[in-house]
């Protein structure tokens, strides 16, 4: 495997990822893919007059194993004779707070981690230890998420960072693949942590990395090089269709409805973009095929396009509070109602001391300290002064600031469902954690099985 720091560095002048005397700062995990981009970066950083510098973040998630990771990429640093930046965050806090995975939670603080000892360095190019491998599980990903040709296209070679556009991401080892990194680590004795949360079948990616792609590989064997073949070739399209876009912007010639639908959805998406509106591909096709009427785009903007192709954005009328509320006796066993479109069912169980509760987990269920919640709940909307504390918050908060944190459009505030007790404490929210009064401890001796369903989905939180 010595011909990989050559194949690393053709790649790297051939997509112009760094010039001769820059300084680049590497991400490293402490994992074999980051540990092989460290080595092999610094193999060749002599004669390329590049000066290199170690960046590694500690995710806090994996208790001593994070710290391992953390002290193996310091101990390598120090023998290459490089400095090593490190930073931590609590992501699982942070994901709490913003309503989101501990994976975007994750990617969000590293980023800004990233960026910010960028700056420090004085470098303008962090260098990612993303692979062929990940090229192919992104794709899949995107597939199944029904991203367009945009999305497909995958990551780039080098691309503006996330929380920094100043700084530049770059992917040395884009056209490598994750055998040929483990088989070089093994050659050139290159010492690397697993990550064993990598193996949990918890995760879609995981899924698509550990069951998924093994049959097609099958199906496929040169899968890693098929699969960023098209993203390259879709990556191509995806830029073409964006300036051919933005020339009709500038000119507005031929007609708007004389364009191809492709040209035309990149019309639509560019000026929604403008205007802040992420939009899906719903809103663009009816925008494209319904001139003159107005539809609501994700986070209850109201949106319309003209017949010359203008999209013109009206904020959402403000939605008033609501008083409707419904009493619901908890005293039975069992039982069920339905209130503003969401169907409840309970079900009060006995826990016997010292034995767990078996039931396997479900999306729409809850398992509650039944004593806690008492007997009598009122279901009803949010109420201006709603306070709640979710499970994980040390202390209660407006729930106006926890919608905003999830990201629940204006108008679906006012649709979701909310759950008190006899006292008024809000203790569940449709669409939030269940709150930390009413979870289940181990000393809890009755359980409150608490389900319920939309019969009209509600509008996602933004994740």
């Amino acid at each position: 495997m010595s011909d990989l720091p050559a194949r690393v560095l053709h790649a790297i002048r051939a997509h112009d990822l760094l010039r001769p005397g820059e300084t680049v700062l590497v991400a490293v995990s402490g994992g074999c893919d980051s540990m092989v981009l460290l080595e092999v970066l610094h193999r060749l950083a002599a004669a390329a007059s590049w000066r290199l510098e170690v960046a590694h973040f500690n995710h806090q998630l994996r208790g001593r194993a994070s710290r391992a990771d953390q002290a193996l990429v310091e101990r390598t640093a120090r023998r290459l004779g490089l400095e090593c930046r490190v930073g931590s965050g609590d992501v699982r806090g942070h994901a709490r707070a913003r309503g989101m995975s501990l994976e975007m939670a994750a990617r969000e603080l590293r980023h800004a981690f990233l960026a910010s000892a960028a700056r420090e360095a004085g470098a303008v190019k962090i260098a990612l230890a993303h692979h062929a491998d990940d090229q192919v599980e992104t794709f899949l990903l995107r597939v199944l998420r029904g991203s367009g040709s945009e999305g497909l296209a995958g990551m780039k070679w080098k691309a503006p960072s996330p929380a920094d556009p100043e700084r530049q991401l770059i992917r040395p080892l884009l056209a490598e693949t994750r055998a040929t990194l483990r088989a070089f680590a093994r050659a050139a004795g290159v010492a690397f942590r697993e990550d064993l949360s990598n193996r949990r079948a918890d995760t879609v990616r995981n899924v698509l990395r550990r069951r998924v792609v093994p049959v097609l590989r099958r199906l496929q064997p040169a899968l890693a090089v098929t699969v960023p073949r098209l993203m390259g070739g879709l990556a191509d399209e995806a830029d073409y269709l964006l300036e051919v876009a933005r020339q009709w912007l500038v000119r507005r010639r031929p007609a708007f409805g004389r364009l191809h639908p492709a040209v035309q959805r990149r019309v639509l998406q560019l000026q929604l973009r403008a205007r802040g509106v992420e939009p899906d591909f719903e809103t663009i096709e009816r925008l494209r095929t319904a001139p003159g009427s107005p539809t609501t785009a994700p986070g209850g903007v109201v949106v319309r396009r003209t017949a010359s192709g203008q999209v013109r954005v009206a904020p959402p009328p403000t939605p008033a509070f609501s008083g409707a509320e419904r009493r619901l006796d908890l005293a039975t066993a069992a039982g069920a109602a339905e209130f503003a479109g969401v169907c409840f069912r309970w079900r009060l169980r006995t826990r016997r001391a010292g034995r767990p509760l078996r039931i396997s987990p479900l999306p729409e269920r809850e398992l509650l300290d039944a004593e806690q919640v008492g007997s009598t709940v009122v279901l009803r909307h949010w109420r201006p002064g709603d306070r709640f504390q979710p499970l994980g918050l040390p202390a209660p908060a407006k729930l106006q600031d926890l919608f905003v944190n999830a990201r629940v459009p204006r108008p679906e505030r006012h649709r979701r469902v909310v759950a008190t007790r006899a006292d008024g404490l809000v203790f569940w929210v449709e669409g939030l954690r269940p709150g930390e009064a009413v979870r289940l401890r181990p000393t809890s001796r009755r359980v409150l099985e608490w389900r319920w369903a939309r019969r009209s989905p509600a509008a996602p939180t933004g994740r």
